[in-house]
């Protein structure tokens, strides 16, 4: 799995390739065999391939053209009633105060880095987009104002080769037994 990690690359150009439905289902089922706290399993994910419901994701994420070379979006999204039981209104955004909006954005992330890594095994590519708003992400996939769209994922064949964006050395992130 280091190689996988060691090559994954953010990509933004994308062949004209259809991605096969069995390389998502497998994409999937690795976000869905991820931990979470108290095995809440918080996330839902939307497969996107129309061309029009892309284009509309893309306008909203700051209009970034590049995704649609992309051919399939995996739109993924964080659902504090796997926390929040209670019938209580919620309208979820990038203020929400809630602590369980924190603990299901992390759950989920963690799910989305397994389909991102699992793709880089299958011999596709991906790019994370979260530069959106959820007032003008969720009425474009009738997601539910309680419920926290954490990431749109690109999906495809890469079509170019970036470089590896430079890391900060071990020594400078590792601490042991205190800072």
């Amino acid at each position: 799995m280091l190689d996988e990690i060691v090559y994954r690359r953010s990509i933004r150009k994308y062949l004209n390739k259809k991605v096969e439905d069995e390389k998502i289902i497998s994409l999937i089922e690795s976000a869905r065999l991820a931990p979470s706290g108290s095995n809440t399993q918080p996330w839902h994910f939307i497969v996107v391939k129309s061309d029009i419901t892309r284009q509309m994701l893309a306008e909203v994420s700051h209009n970034q053209k590049w995704m649609l070379s992309a051919p399939v979006f995996i739109v993924c999204v964080a659902d504090i009633r796997s926390r929040i039981k209670e019938d209580i209104d919620l309208s979820l955004d990038e203020n929400s105060p809630e602590q369980e909006l924190k603990q299901i954005i992390r759950d989920t992330s963690i799910a989305i880095e397994h389909l991102v890594l699992c793709a880089e095994k299958l011999g596709l590519s991906t790019c994370w987009v979260a530069w959106f708003t959820q007032e003008e992400i969720r009425p474009i996939l009738n997601i539910p104002c309680d419920k926290y769209v954490v990431s749109v994922i690109t999906v495809g064949y890469s079509d170019e080769l970036p470089k590896p964006r430079p890391r900060k050395s071990f020594e400078d992130i590792v601490h042991y037994e205190n800072w």
